[in-house]
């Protein structure tokens, strides 16, 4: 397989979707897009929030030591601007899954440094009628690439999404948390401890808390939260 992949990347080298330069590492982005990525300064382990204060030897914010989510930590290494922006709304309007490939891989690299590995992944999941409109999941091509390059299995089988719920988009924080609230079930018969939920984006966190307290309902000890980028 290796030699395979060797094979097609001679023949077919990897191009830089966001320049069209070469690609680095079979990768379809080029060192200087890479270089120019986003990336998060130190932030709130548990909800990616930024610190209000520069005080740097903070781990968590006041609004989660307030307030603990239900979710445990969150793992979010860019920014929801430029470069990565771009490749999210690429992948969700417009079903680039060449976008997929490459935030599920940058995804990967940054969790096998930070984070530890979990049971298995879940994407956040798609009301059926959400999921018909649409054609497919971003959140499960994304997460995807991340069992595969993590060696995690996947499970798109034990949450479902029970409320066709409105979008997100443009409803205040208040609103967001009304919108979502008991959107989701889990299984009976699930067992994982340990998981990580997978998503796009990020912004006030009221989609990926409410999946983490059905999940801690349902049995599950730890949940993780893995997503491409945080929102401001």
């Amino acid at each position: 397989m290796k030699m395979i992949q060797n094979y097609f990347s001679l023949i077919f080298p990897p191009r830089c979707i966001l320049c069209g330069d070469k690609g680095v590492g079979n990768r379809d982005l080029c060192a200087a897009c890479y270089a120019e990525l986003p990336r998060h300064s130190p932030r709130c382990y548990c909800c990616a929030s930024d610190f209000d204060s520069p005080d740097l030897q903070t781990a968590i914010c006041p609004t989660c030591v307030k307030n603990q989510p239900a979710f445990d930590e969150t793992f979010a290494p860019f920014e929801h601007s430029r470069a990565i922006r771009h490749l999210i709304l690429q992948l969700k309007f417009h079903k680039h899954y060449p976008s997929a490939r490459l935030l599920g891989d940058l995804l990967a690299d940054y969790v096998l440094q930070t984070a530890e590995l979990p049971d298995c992944i879940i994407p956040v999941p798609l009301h059926k009628n959400r999921y018909r409109e649409r054609g497919f999941n971003q959140s499960i091509e994304i997460a995807r690439i991340l069992a595969k390059r993590l060696q995690v299995p996947l499970d798109i089988h034990s949450c479902s999404r029970q409320r066709d719920t409105a979008h997100q988009v443009g409803l205040s924080g208040e609103q967001r948390n009304e919108n979502i609230k008991n959107a989701f079930s889990v299984s009976p018969n699930f067992q994982a401890k340990h998981v990580a939920i997978v998503d796009d984006v990020m912004t006030t966190g009221s989609t990926v808390q409410e999946l983490a307290m059905a999940l801690k309902i349902a049995g599950c000890h730890r949940v993780q939260v893995w997503v491409c980028s945080k929102a401001q």
